[in-house]
């Protein structure tokens, strides 16, 4: 049975995940429907409202492709803690230089020299939707015996974590 939660546990797993990972693969569809992912520096934030942020240039092929079409995938990545995320939402372009000025880091003037005032810098606002994530246990000896396992028995072990998550505003409890 495929299941998706929602409770707050679900919701603060997904992340406490991704909220140290700085880079997360953004994924759009360009106007002929193929599927286009480029790195995003993700915004710091606090905690998850269900709201993600990006700085962008504005307009970019990015923004143009949210225009046509705002549904967008970010994958991130923690290979050190064998952690990864899909998150699926819907994005769109916004021009709010108090917000800017909220979520500037300075790491960000590699990309927009002009700093959080820049006139070029749009933010990207990702609603989240849903999230599905894989959490493994990063041990060597885990792997160790991960791999001991499948070459005796020849089938995969079952450590880890995968769930889906519903990560809709004012969506509680356990949906199937």
């Amino acid at each position: 049975m495929d299941t998706t939660r929602s409770d707050a546990e679900a919701r603060q797993k997904v992340w406490d995940m991704i909220h140290d990972i700085e880079v997360a693969m953004l994924v759009t569809s360009d106007a002929a429907g193929r599927l286009r992912a480029r790195p995003m520096r993700a915004a710091r934030l606090q905690e998850f409202d269900g709201t993600l942020w990006f700085f962008t240039r504005a307009p970019s092929p990015k923004t143009e492709e949210l225009r046509d079409d705002d549904r967008v995938l970010l994958a991130y990545a923690d290979p050190s803690h064998q952690n990864y995320v899909s998150v699926f939402g819907r994005a769109s372009v916004v021009r709010d230089a108090a917000r800017q000025r909220e979520l500037w880091a300075e790491p960000m003037r590699a990309w927009f020299p002009k700093g959080a005032e820049d006139p070029e810098i749009g933010l990207i606002r990702v609603e989240t939707e849903g999230a599905e994530y894989w959490d493994s246990p990063s041990a060597t000896i885990v792997h160790a015996y991960g791999y001991v396992k499948a070459l005796v028995s020849g089938e995969p072990p079952n450590i880890g974590d995968n769930d889906k998550v519903d990560l809709r505003r004012g969506n509680t409890g356990t949906a199937a």
